[in-house]
């Protein structure tokens, strides 16, 4: 048994780094142990067909869960691709592969079907995973985990600490994993991210247990295994950071058309969007809608650095724009498909934000009394939803059948519905 396992073994968890405190309200102190090395040292990269093979077959043979993570090159790289893959199995040890030289991984993903992945923020790697052919059936998601049994940091290094007693280091999470060769600095960072992953998990499911929330988590887990792919978002260039500046319609298609523009150049050239033009310019474009090129050379963003190519390339998007027709133009807000915003709902219908003023009090007094946040106690939207539309009858079975309507998990639903049965039974103050 390793030092981490016997730490991960102990009856009573760490809270070094926030973890929630035993029921008599105790803590330990002891000073957080540096990790500085794999325990078998850095692994050489996998980059060619007969080194992976090895690999596959070594966690094949490996037992218990496998610990997975990726590092991806957002902010250098168009896209969330993985350009690196870590892997930890007891019997295997430790694993980086490069997922450029190596693209196709999905034999490795069918050598771990069925096996448990341990991941932290599961959501975040999956996409990357599931490009290079590794989707797993099964998982437990160390930061949920976190989020469930009470934790108010939930981040790797936080739990890592708080949990297990050691310090991680973390200063490589936001460089360029694109880069080749890797650093040894950063593959040293990129394996000791999987090190003690199984040793987290092991000791969240035991505080999981013990606060009765293990069934939960377990019911979580298997939502997020079995999600399907998220749909591709509509009407991305919405997302533009300064959008609420942007009212007319014509300026709207100032920033689709450049948006667009950019998307097309960055992932031809392959590199982040921000870093062919920013979402600042885009608006101040908008809301110039410049005339000529001097007029947007003149504008913030568009400065002496850019080429007289680039500003015609950018001046084009615009006068695209502006030759539209009425008709062609964007509508100021996407459809919506839900609820008004609750600000509007007082005016809208005051009986309906009588109940949702109720529901988000009861919510938000039974999150805290199981200790676990309101959004993974039910999501806001679920509520808002059946506030503003609850069913004919208002009783038990319905409200818990419209719970589960929009996704929510059993779990969830048994301890939510009687919530709701309550808020939904409240008249207009």
């Amino acid at each position: 048994m390793t030092d981490a396992h016997e730490t991960a073994a102990d009856s009573s968890l760490r809270t070094t780094g926030g973890a929630p405190p035993d029921d008599d309200g105790s803590s330990a102190t002891e000073a957080p142990i540096p990790l500085l090395e794999p325990r078998e040292g850095i692994p050489p990269v996998i980059a060619d067909e007969a080194a992976l093979a090895r690999v596959i077959a070594a966690f094949e043979a490996g037992s218990g869960p496998v610990a997975v993570d990726a590092e991806r090159a957002s902010g250098y790289r168009y896209g969330q691709r993985a350009y690196l893959v870590q892997l930890r199995r007891q019997g295997a040890g430790t694993a980086l592969i490069d997922p450029v030289a190596c693209p196709d991984l999905s034999a490795l993903g069918e050598a771990l079907s069925g096996v448990e992945w341990v991941l932290h923020a599961a959501t975040q790697d999956l996409p990357c995973l599931r490009e290079i052919g590794m989707v797993p059936t099964r998982l437990f998601d160390t930061e949920l985990a976190g989020r469930l049994a009470g934790f108010p940091r939930v981040g790797l290094g936080a739990m890592v600490e708080g949990v297990l007693g050691f310090v991680l280091e973390k200063g490589h999470s936001a460089v360029d994993w694109s880069t080749r060769p890797l650093p040894e600095p950063w593959l040293r960072y990129a394996a000791l991210d999987v090190e003690l992953l199984v040793d987290l998990r092991d000791a969240l499911e035991k505080e999981l247990d013990r606060q009765g929330k293990l069934e939960w988590a377990r019911q979580e887990f298997d939502a997020i295994a079995s999600a399907p792919p998220p749909e591709p978002r509509k009407d991305p260039w919405r997302r533009t950071s300064g959008m609420h500046k942007v009212r007319r319609r014509r300026q709207l298609a100032v920033v689709r058309e450049l948006w667009q523009a950019r998307d097309r150049i960055a992932q031809r050239r392959d590199v982040s969007p921000g870093k062919v033009l920013g979402d600042a310019a885009i608006v101040e474009a908008a809301l110039a809608v410049p005339a000529n090129v001097h007029a947007l050379a003149a504008l913030n963003g568009f400065g002496h650095r850019m080429s007289k190519r680039q500003l015609e390339q950018w001046q084009a998007a615009v006068d695209r724009a502006k030759a539209l027709t009425e008709a062609q133009l964007p509508q100021p807000g996407q459809p919506v498909t839900g609820p008004p915003p609750p600000r509007a709902w007082a005016d809208k219908d005051p009986v309906a934000a009588a109940r949702l003023s109720a529901a988000r009090a009861g919510v938000s007094a039974l999150a805290e009394r199981l200790g676990l946040p309101q959004e993974n106690l039910i999501t806001p939207d679920t509520v808002r939803r059946v506030c503003w539309e609850p069913p004919a009858v208002v009783d038990a079975e319905s409200v818990g059948a419209a719970l589960a309507g929009y996704g929510a998990r059993p779990w969830q639903v048994e301890l939510v519905t009687p919530v709701l049965v309550e808020a939904l039974s409240v008249k207009e103050a």
